[in-house]
């Protein structure tokens, strides 16, 4: 069960985002005990990032509520998770805890491996929340348990999500290298001592904070993606774009240096910050993104072989697109309604509502058209309904991801033909911001060289 609902999950979230990468799972020790400490940006989607694309079995430690939920506790106990007890839960019990605790100490001592999330509840605030000490408490009481030769190991895992809500958009799973922790001598029974579960705590933290983007404001993080989008477009390769990693880096190193540029210049920090705000509404007004503003693509042999490649490809790809589009554009619309509805505001849990509200409708979409060819043409009609259905909805997504691109090109290129000084004004916009970023960089280094 574990294995199909795994592979399950997988498929879901290939499809829900557009863009998955996993970096440093050579960092993942193959064998022995193992913690991940995650932070928690985006509710049951997170949890799902590690137990499909880590490179170990793992047990979750999960909220205790999530248990009694319907589908939910299904998926819970299929991946073996454990529950965890809070304060704020109905019927509370502290004795339930130290059974939890138990429970996940034998997990990591038999040398298995468990995910925590010391935040302890997802959430969509700029930077990590103060952590629990379970996730320490937890480890030092796994060492203490662990022979001479073996050792507990805490591997940090940062989810960067680029637009966590918005469907196909990119996701990045980062292993950074494990620590060790250091065995703590305790009896049978007996909590480590507080002063070492603080250390370990706030070593965690620290971990944590170099692979997830931190900042003071919300804010820092919109004007922070709006630049590195701008820097991300480079004249020398055309069409490229970074891998994440290296735009989680660019990210990182912009919030780094957003604090020091608004405290040391801050009439530099508004003009900056007024002048992307004006390039990206000038983008926005004629439908384009950064990575359209490409004079050198606009040779007309390179024009032509791309038209016609796609248009090849749209032609190839209409009819099983259209019988996608019209199958499933009602769950399509019901997923967003019902997400927007029981999320009621809260970004960190639209993503997990929408991927088991997709998880529901779209096969009760194929059984209810299975059924109704079942009536109409016989079995055979009713196994190829249930066949060609998914594989027509995948057909329309990537018939509308194609003809999203085919238009945004073909905008740019109008721009270019027949408003070549709006397009100019755009280009050299774009590298005069790019070069203020970078010499402000360079100014940085010095202020601050950390």
């Amino acid at each position: 069960m574990r294995t199909l609902v795994r592979a399950v999950f997988g498929l879901v979230l290939r499809v829900f985002f557009r863009r998955i990468e996993v970096s440093g799972s050579a960092h993942v020790p193959a064998r022995g005990p193992v913690m991940f400490v995650l932070n928690h940006p985006n509710g049951l989607v997170d949890p799902a990032f590690l137990l499909c694309l880590a490179p170990r079995r793992v047990s979750f430690l999960a909220k205790a509520p999530l248990f009694r939920m319907p589908v939910i506790g299904f998926f819970c106990r299929a991946f073996d998770a454990i529950p965890v007890s809070r304060r704020q839960d109905a019927g509370f019990d502290p004795a339930q805890n130290r059974q939890t605790f138990g429970v996940a100490r034998a997990v990591l001592a038999s040398g298995g491996a468990i995910g925590v999330f010391p935040e302890g509840a997802s959430h969509s605030e700029a930077k990590l929340r103060p952590l629990k000490t379970g996730a320490a408490r937890i480890a030092l009481g796994a060492a203490a348990a662990l022979p001479t030769d073996a050792r507990m190991q805490i591997v940090p895992a940062g989810l960067y999500y680029r637009a966590k809500r918005v469907f196909r958009s990119a996701a990045l799973l980062h292993f950074a290298p494990p620590f060790s922790v250091d065995p703590q001598p305790l009896a049978a029974g007996d909590e480590p001592p507080t002063d070492a579960v603080l250390a370990l705590t706030g070593r965690i933290e620290r971990a944590l904070s170099e692979v997830t983007l931190q900042a003071e404001q919300v804010e820092a993080h919109a004007l922070v993606e709006r630049a590195e989008r701008i820097l991300s477009v480079s004249d020398e390769a055309p069409g490229a774009r970074p891998s994440l990693v290296a735009e989680f880096d660019v990210r990182r190193r912009l919030l780094a240096g957003y604090e020091v540029v608004r405290t040391q210049w801050p009439d530099r920090f508004a003009a900056l910050a007024t002048r992307i705000d004006r390039y990206e509404l000038a983008l926005a007004a004629a439908g384009l993104d950064p990575h359209h503003l490409m004079p050198q693509g606009f040779v007309w042999r390179r024009v032509a072989r791309y038209v016609v490649v796609a248009l090849a490809w749209l032609l190839v790809l209409l009819p099983a697109a259209l019988v996608g589009v019209v199958a499933h554009y009602p769950a399509y619309r019901a997923v967003g309604f019902v997400a927007t509805g029981m999320a009621r505001g809260a970004e960190d849990a639209l993503a997990s509502i929408k991927v088991l509200a997709a998880m529901l409708l779209f096969p009760l979409t194929w059984a209810g058209s299975a059924l109704a060819m079942w009536r109409w043409r016989g079995v055979e009609a009713a196994l190829w309904t249930v066949v060609s259905l998914p594989l027509a909805a995948y057909a329309g997504l990537v018939f509308l991801e194609r003809l999203d691109r085919l238009i945004g090109g073909a905008r740019a290129l109008g721009l270019f033909l027949f408003k070549r000084w709006a397009f100019l004004r755009l280009l050299a916009e774009r590298k005069a911001i790019q070069e203020d970023i970078l010499a402000l960089g360079r100014e940085i280094e010095g202020v601050s060289p950390a």
